[in-house]
């Protein structure tokens, strides 16, 4: 089950690195216009990441159901206690992974929209100037 979690921390981080990217000011125009190009290209298949985020939701809530519980010290031993213990906060720290990861995504999606956006308009204002 680790592997799911490391391909996720992978695409968090290359959503991240690509909204970063985007970001970058407006003087490095040859390498903005070609990062735009390749995050649209890479938007749909980063889609994917929704309903695996969904999916890892859903075991994240069916390990917390099917968890033993311990209701006093004595029903469990120190390590059982310790181990649950544990698996609660792995669950925690995946739950974060999750919610950045869609938050990046979204993140993503509305930059890319925006910077394409930027590209349409300043082609339309060179446009209208070399007409007058």
């Amino acid at each position: 089950m680790a592997l799911e979690w490391v391909v996720l921390s992978y695409v968090a981080a290359a959503e991240a690195t690509m909204v970063l990217l985007l970001t970058l000011p407006p003087t490095l125009n040859p390498l903005r216009k070609g990062v735009i190009s390749v995050t649209r290209n890479l938007l749909k298949p980063f889609l994917s990441v929704v309903p695996f985020c969904l999916f890892l939701l859903l075991d994240i809530y069916w390990k917390y159901e099917t968890r033993p519980s311990c209701k006093s010290s004595e029903s469990c031993t120190p390590s059982e206690l310790m181990r649950h213990q544990k698996s609660a906060i792995k669950s925690q720290r995946n739950g974060l992974l999750i919610a950045a990861a869609l938050m990046l995504y979204w993140m993503l999606f509305a930059v890319t929209r925006l910077a394409v956006q930027e590209e349409q308009l300043s082609e339309r204002v060179v446009r209208l100037q070399n007409q007058d």
